[in-house]
């Protein structure tokens, strides 16, 4: 679309928020219009926006959807953590709504859950499948939302659960391991994030993305046309 996209980023002042508004600098077309924490009133900021992008807690996501949904605002929804209840709600706003609600947004990780879902159907039950992930020691949640859905790719043509194996630990920004392991051999499929900005261009690609499209629960793999 030709129209300015005008960002309201609900968790700013956090890591990510930081993250994106920096990348924001440096795209055309493109503006954080303004800018909220977590618990702030999204109504009196956002007038002159016309895409939400919320990366501030999965305590906040109730809120921040259903101020999306009265004023017909398509959201950009990254946080994770989210429990049975707040994930089903996201679901029922999307009846109303646009969203792009990913575990990552970095291209690179989007791949990889492609990679992932290939390779398990080519090796089959024969292979044990595992995997392991890393971030920074103040991460709330323990697996990642993206352990969990490389988790859920994998299931989808197993018969067995796959563990996740999390560890939190200093300043790591994101890694992700998937190790299919069979007689006398090993293949793994790794992800190595070394700045949040990968993260943060995704979620922008996603904004420009969403705005315009129908009501809808979409993903990454859905921006991108994996």
């Amino acid at each position: 679309m030709n129209e300015p996209v005008r960002v309201l980023l609900v968790g700013a002042g956090g890591r990510m928020g930081k993250a994106i508004s920096a990348a924001a600098e440096s795209e055309v077309g493109l503006t954080i219009a303004a800018r909220a924490e977590r618990g702030g009133s999204l109504g009196t900021l956002a007038e002159s926006c016309n895409v939400v992008i919320d990366f501030s807690t999965a305590d906040a996501t109730e809120a921040v959807c259903r101020t999306c949904a009265a004023r017909d605002w398509p959201l950009v929804l990254g946080t994770t953590g989210h429990t049975a209840a707040q994930n089903d709600l996201v679901r029922a706003v999307a009846e109303k709504i646009p969203i792009v609600f990913a575990a990552n947004f970095s291209l690179g990780v989007n791949v990889l859950f492609a990679l992932a879902r290939r390779t398990a159907s080519l090796l089959g039950e024969k292979f044990d499948v595992e995997i392991v992930e890393a971030h920074h020691r103040t991460k709330k949640d323990a697996p990642s939302g993206t352990g969990k859905r490389l988790a859920e790719i994998l299931e989808e043509t197993r018969s067995a659960s796959v563990p996740v194996h999390s560890i939190r630990a200093g300043d790591i920004v994101g890694d992700h391991k998937v190790i299919f392991a069979g007689r006398g051999e090993r293949l793994e499929l790794t992800h190595r994030a070394s700045s949040r900005e990968t993260f943060a261009r995704g979620a922008l690609r996603a904004a420009r993305w969403v705005v315009g499209k129908p009501p809808g629960l979409y993903n990454m793999e859905d921006v991108l046309g994996l």
